[in-house]
């Protein structure tokens, strides 16, 4: 059973630099920073990797435990929400400020939860020597881990001590060899999209579909449910995040959605399946979701549901915003369906193992290089000055996704362009479906210079 990525929920009261801390540890800039209390509402999830090991970075915005009534009470459920989900949680104090009443609240209801809780005290550039942070120690959670978000000072040990708590586990490499050969050929298939769009229903008439065999399998801690199952002599494990019950109960199987085992699901599969709604188009979500796929190099098959219930003018509204918002899952198979209905349900199958086969292909280094040279035939790269980058043999680097590795010289003066050429013309050889395709370029090292 693959291991769930773990989740760290940065947790404070408002303009304490969590978002700042968000952008650190996931190195990006997806958290809106400003110099303005209460900027962050809603919760915020970035991959980030420290040392070796992922981890799944929820930002909140600030937390007044005590809330009662406003736009600052769903902050708290959004809060709350993100610190059920976490394996860790990061609370956020500003050491500049000092020890409000707000903090001490905070504290309060992190303690009763009895979760791993680590105490940073940000802004403390320049004050590691300082006693000023010890003042925190009142609050009793153990050791405060001083940091500067803004500066990059202390993640390291940072994140150290919060993945302490959630150590890698040790395997057998026995065990881990037999669950190799046993899930060897078997296509695992996650199903994600944002709550009602359809997951259940869809799932539901998977597992109802003659000629299909499933069973329940007990799944991780957080209760995502994978269910083996066979189709037409092909073996796949539904990685589901919707919270499927008991076969007897799985026709009035409720719809749940939890982001993280979203994220998880897509992590650890070969094949994802994005469901989008045709009453609401693609939303600020699904595009969220879909970059995440995207970055994670999973395949992709794309399925509009609800096809029955909208007209032809928001059929073309869909389609539209299809293209407008998802342009970068061009590569993705797209399907129209009813899953209520169980129209075009069947189709999905032949797209699914399509993208399998293409995320696992086998690309020969001869054929790699010819079709290298065959397209710098065609169309050479641009020159770079005096200098025009020489493409000489090409093999494959891995797959899931597909990685073709490129050698030659002066590589790093090939443009985002002809990379994209490249790419188009390596997918239309192997017909590649639904999957990312990545290119690397690596220039030789000159042996006279």
């Amino acid at each position: 059973m693959t291991t769930p990525t773990p989740v760290v929920a940065l947790v404070g009261r408002a303009n304490v630099g969590k978002s700042t801390l968000f952008n650190r540890l996931t190195r990006s800039r997806d958290a809106l920073v400003a110099d303005l209390p209460g900027l962050t509402r809603d919760r915020h999830y970035g991959q980030a990797r420290w040392g070796g090991r992922d981890f799944i970075v929820v930002d909140t915005g600030g937390f007044e435990p005590t809330a009662e009534q406003g736009i600052v009470r769903e902050m708290a459920k959004q809060t709350r929400q993100a610190v059920a989900e976490a394996d860790v949680v990061l609370f956020v104090v500003d050491v500049r400020a000092g020890l409000t009443a707000q903090d001490h609240d905070i504290a309060a209801y992190l303690r009763r939860l009895g979760k791993p809780v680590v105490l940073v005290a940000n802004k403390a550039e320049g004050m590691r020597e300082s006693a000023q942070w010890a003042e925190f120690y009142e609050l009793g959670l153990g050791e405060v881990v001083p940091v500067s978000a803004a500066h990059g000072q202390g993640l390291r040990s940072l994140v150290e001590a919060a993945l302490a708590h959630v150590p890698e586990p040790a395997e057998d490499p026995h065990e881990a060899e037999a669950r190799a050969r046993a899930e060897e050929g078997v296509i695992r298939l996650a199903v994600a999209g944002r709550p009602n769009v359809g997951k259940s229903t869809l799932i539901n008439a998977w597992l109802g579909e003659e000629r299909l065999v499933a069973f329940d399998l007990p799944g991780t801690t957080r209760d995502a449910i994978r269910v083996p199952f066979e189709r037409q002599g092909r073996r796949f494990e539904l990685i589901d995040t919707a919270g499927l019950r008991r076969k007897g109960k799985v026709f009035q199987a409720v719809e749940k959605f939890s982001v993280v085992k979203t994220l998880q699901a897509i992590e650890g599969a070969h094949v994802v399946l994005l469901l989008l709604d045709a009453t609401e188009g693609v939303t600020e979500q699904d595009a969220h979701i879909a970059g995440f796929i995207l970055d994670s190099g999973r395949s992709v098959v794309l399925a509009v549901n609800k096809w029955d219930a909208v007209d032809a003018y928001q059929r073309q509204c869909v389609q539209r915003s299809i293209e407008a918002r998802l342009v970068f899952l061009k590569h993705a198979p797209l399907h129209f369906i009813s899953a209520r209905q169980r129209q075009g349900i069947q189709a999905l199958w032949g797209s699914i193992v399509r993208a399998y086969e293409s995320a696992m292909i086998k690309m020969p280094t001869p054929l790699l290089t010819r079709l290298l040279h065959e397209a710098v035939a065609f169309q050479a790269p641009r020159r770079a000055g005096h200098v025009r980058p020489k493409l000489r043999y090409a093999h494959q680097g891995g797959n899931n996704p597909p990685v073709i590795v490129i050698h030659g010289n002066a590589l790093e003066h090939v443009g985002d362009a002809y990379r994209r050429y490249l790419e188009a013309r390596f997918r239309k050889a192997f017909d590649l479906v639904g999957t990312p395709l990545r290119i690397e370029l690596r220039t030789q090292d000159n042996p006279f210079a």
